[in-house]
């Protein structure tokens, strides 16, 4: 009886061992997991020639402009010109009514005639001699008197006319006909804006790289599609006590009057050329944990290189160090890799 229930305990225990491979619990191998690898876009270093450039803001101004002023006071009887007006040096802008010294300088005229006259008789009478040098010698004298004083006269009664002083345009216009107008009051603005100047203060470290004749290149707010060649006329030999900065002239041909003063302008200036720089595209920079980080791939893995940057041109930095010539920069997709992924170059 006993043998017969071992065995049948065996049968039952060989079944269940039978059901116990074929359950869901059984073991199973564990696929491996796959590896990340991003797509990037590399680009190999290379050394340029590179502009180490300082701009500055700086304002338009005509680089002659005057503003004509009475030389005497009296009644605007006429004016010449409106806004606008082309005028040439010499050219009259308005007159002033001067009835008072017009009649002096006519007296003079007559006095001088009449020296003249005079001198004439004498002249016939010492030659006859009956008239003694003396005489003659004070006649002569005369004449050269009213002569002055005529002279004075015209002068005074030509300060009633205003002239330009230089070849440009009217800018504005100060007085009317009838208007009364006190010495030295303004009568007009004249501007020649065939050449205009721009002034910009450089600091102290930076003044060493400029020198009169240096181009310059020139850029206008109101056209940023265009740029202008101009060149510096004059560095201050002595700065500025409150900014500490030194003023540069810059000039730059406006013959076509595109530029009017008072723009706002930018001048590029030349500091030096930097040879054998190793640059990279400004966008490839990134911060990680305050330090500046470019990715370089290396046997299809990115690396991080922290990087030392120095002068930018354009869209492009140099890299002092942290990269050198050959190195294959990611240019795209480097803000998806940390140092060691994997990479695809594509």
């Amino acid at each position: 009886m006993f043998l017969r229930f071992l065995l049948c305990l065996g049968v039952f225990f060989a079944g269940y061992s039978d059901g116990f491979a074929d359950s869901p619990f059984s073991e199973t191998a564990v696929p491996a997991r796959p590896v990340h690898v991003v797509n990037v876009v590399t680009e190999e270093i290379n050394t340029v020639t590179m502009r180490d450039m300082l701009v500055l803001p700086g304002e338009t101004e005509a680089l002659h402009d005057v503003r004509l002023a009475a030389q005497r006071g009296g009644v605007v009887e006429w004016v010449g010109v409106t806004e606008g007006s082309v005028v040439g040096a010499g050219d009259h802008i308005a007159r002033i009514d001067l009835s008072a010294l017009g009649a002096a300088r006519d007296r003079a005229r007559a006095n001088v005639r009449l020296a003249e006259d005079q001198l004439r008789r004498r002249s016939e009478l010492h030659a006859q001699g009956v008239l003694a040098r003396e005489e003659l010698e004070q006649a002569q004298n005369e004449l050269t008197s009213a002569v002055t004083r005529l002279r004075e006269a015209e002068v005074e009664y030509g300060h009633g006319t205003v002239s330009s002083t230089l070849d440009g345009v009217v800018n504005k216009v100060h007085v009317d006909p009838g208007e009364f107008v006190a010495e030295g009051g303004p009568v007009a603005d004249i501007v020649n804006v065939a050449t205009i100047r721009i002034n910009c203060n450089v600091p102290e470290g930076d003044v060493r790289f400029l020198a009169e004749g240096q181009k310059v290149t020139v850029l206008v707010d109101t056209y940023p599609e265009r740029q202008w060649m101009g060149e510096i006329d004059f560095v201050a030999w002595k700065a500025d006590p409150a900014t500490r900065t030194f003023q540069v002239r810059v000039v730059v041909d406006n013959a076509d009057g595109r530029i009017r003063p008072g723009m706002i302008a930018r001048a590029a200036f030349l500091r030096r050329l930097i040879e054998n720089a190793v640059t990279v595209p400004l966008f490839t920079v990134q911060d990680k944990g305050g330090e500046r980080v470019v990715f370089v791939e290396l046997d299809g893995v990115a690396q991080a290189r922290t990087v030392e940057l120095g002068v930018i041109e354009g869209d492009r930095v140099q890299v002092l160090g942290g990269l050198k010539a050959g190195d294959r920069l990611i240019v795209a997709g480097h803000t998806e890799v940390e140092d060691g992924t994997r990479v695809n170059v594509r």
